[in-house]
């Protein structure tokens, strides 16, 4: 078990934006790809935004534009950057790391325990 911290969560008002970071503690970080899905109450889980290990980028179609994921290997540490937050973006969002870009959540092998995004007036 590779431990996962995800930070950052809260409130905003739609059209407001967040931060969210996930912090990995032990194992090799700068080569792993990095993800963050989501999931809505009774909902599946869904893909967001991936980063390999040199820095590629992937993004769910419903995303792109408003967020961005980015990576600061010596901090172990990535981010999800949120902008132009709608309420549909109420989710869930975890963290998760794997060995290629997927937007599969099979294809991730260790999870945070997530962290809450709730856009909302």
């Amino acid at each position: 078990q590779v431990p996962i911290v995800e930070s950052g969560g809260g409130l905003v008002q739609p059209g407001g934006s967040l931060r969210l970071s996930c912090t990995v503690s032990e194992g090799t970080f700068s080569d792993a790809v990095m993800a963050w899905f989501r999931q809505a109450p009774e909902k599946e889980r869904e893909f967001v935004a991936a980063i390999t290990s040199g820095g590629l980028t992937m993004y769910a179609d419903v995303v792109k534009g408003r967020f961005t994921i980015s990576r600061d290997n010596a901090k172990k540490t990535v981010y999800l950057h949120m902008n132009s937050l709608k309420p549909e973006d109420t989710a869930s969002y975890y963290c998760t790391i794997g060995d290629f870009a997927s937007r599969a959540p099979r294809h991730y092998t260790y999870w945070g325990q997530g962290t809450q995004v709730t856009v909302s007036s």
